[in-house]
């Protein structure tokens, strides 16, 4: 009675761990939460709203919006217009619209190993095969041998290593894109949330040729509960990627869009990422220096410029399947690494460790719980 794709389709273990993290008591590393104390509540009175936005809008989103994300894209130095703008219910839907223009059941995707795991839920669903590098970054290489349709891939402050390209990774990876015609989906929810200096540009400005589409996200510098974000297309592919939004959901919440909008507009998300991320930074030092204190014997990472998370890679064999469950039982929520690997690994010694959502107090006491198991 179901469609043949629903046979592909597959649980999400990261939001099965969440479930069980809602615990009390339970500290959690497992999500990509942001911190309680950073959500942005915003005060509806100072927002002056319509009487036109409680009627439906337009599929592409509010017209001042997609100028100001335009404009923010064009600081960046990807060279857009508002009319390539498409706004989103969170950029996961930019992944399910992308799938749906692109991939078939004979398509081969070119992406990290490991890579956001949530994408490849939705590539699998569509019946995509995958290649990917042997190391945790793209290479020239890679591309020039490989027979992938297009690529995916986060270049900055990836889900789940943490890792960032740098600029002249960037422009190489971008004429080895050209030369091979391998049209690139960028997917770039973390770039605010940078540590120790402004990231590079998008790996997409520097394309000359190929089709390309870029997302990002407001869920992570505001709130994950406006589910909003948006994707920049090449001009060949925003018509049909708006008709697919067209015929998923008619158009984003215009609540969310007059909040968004307002912040943009007035400077407010400046200003709140400012002030985030002290927070965040100060919360990154702590797990590396208790990481660095409790398992620097037993597992090797690398400290992150930005993003949300850490990746462990242990130095002796272990089931991070029943690692979690035992950590689970004392207390602690971990996201074992396998399911991050595009080539279904039976088994990675591999964790990847939120550090936005907990407390100072329980990151410290997180981390000594996790050692002591390991």
């Amino acid at each position: 009675m179901f469609a043949k794709r629903i046979d592909r389709l597959k649980p999400s273990l990261v939001r099965e761990i969440l479930a069980a993290a809602q615990a009390p008591g339970v500290i959690s590393f497992a999500g990509g939460l942001p911190a309680a104390e950073t959500l942005f509540q915003p005060e509806l009175s100072e927002l002056k709203l319509p009487a036109s936005i409680w009627q439906y809008g337009a599929s592409e989103g509010e017209s001042v919006l997609r100028d100001l994300v335009a404009q923010r894209a064009n600081r960046l130095g990807l060279a857009c217009r508002p009319d390539q703008v498409l706004i989103l219910n969170g950029s996961q839907q930019g992944i399910d619209l992308v799938a749906k223009l692109w991939v078939e059941e004979t398509t081969k995707i070119l992406c990290e190993s490991p890579t956001y795991l949530a994408a490849l839920q939705v590539f699998d669903l569509f019946g995509a095969s995958f290649e990917s590098s042997q190391a945790d970054w793209l290479s020239p290489t890679d591309i020039e041998a490989s027979q992938a349709d297009f690529a995916y891939l986060i270049p900055t402050f990836q889900n789940p290593t943490g890792r960032c390209y740098s600029t002249e990774q960037r422009q190489l990876l971008a004429q080895a894109f050209d030369l091979r015609r391998m049209p690139v989906f960028e997917d770039d929810p973390y770039r605010d949330l940078a540590f120790d200096g402004p990231a590079p540009a998008p790996l997409v400005s520097h394309l000359q040729s190929v089709p390309w589409v870029y997302q990002g996200s407001f869920s992570k510098t505001l709130a994950p509960g406006l589910r909003l974000g948006y994707l920049i297309a090449h001009p060949d592919l925003i018509v049909p990627l708006t008709r697919l939004k067209q015929a998923a959901d008619l158009h984003s919440n215009r609540l969310s869009q007059a909040i968004v909008t307002h912040v943009l507009a007035n400077g407010t998300l400046d200003k709140h990422i400012a002030d985030l991320l002290p927070i965040y930074r100060e919360k990154r030092d702590l797990m590396h220096q208790v990481l660095t204190e409790q398992l620097a014997e037993k597992a090797y990472w690398h400290k992150p410029a930005g993003g949300l998370f850490f990746w462990l890679e242990l130095k002796r064999d272990c089931d991070t399947h029943y690692l979690m469950q035992k950590a689970l039982a004392l207390g602690l929520a971990i996201m074992p690494g396998d399911p991050f690997y595009p080539a279904k690994p039976q088994q990675t010694c591999t964790l990847r460790l939120n550090f936005s959502h907990s407390s100072l107090e329980l990151i410290e006491e997180g981390v000594n719980r996790l050692a002591r198991l390991i």
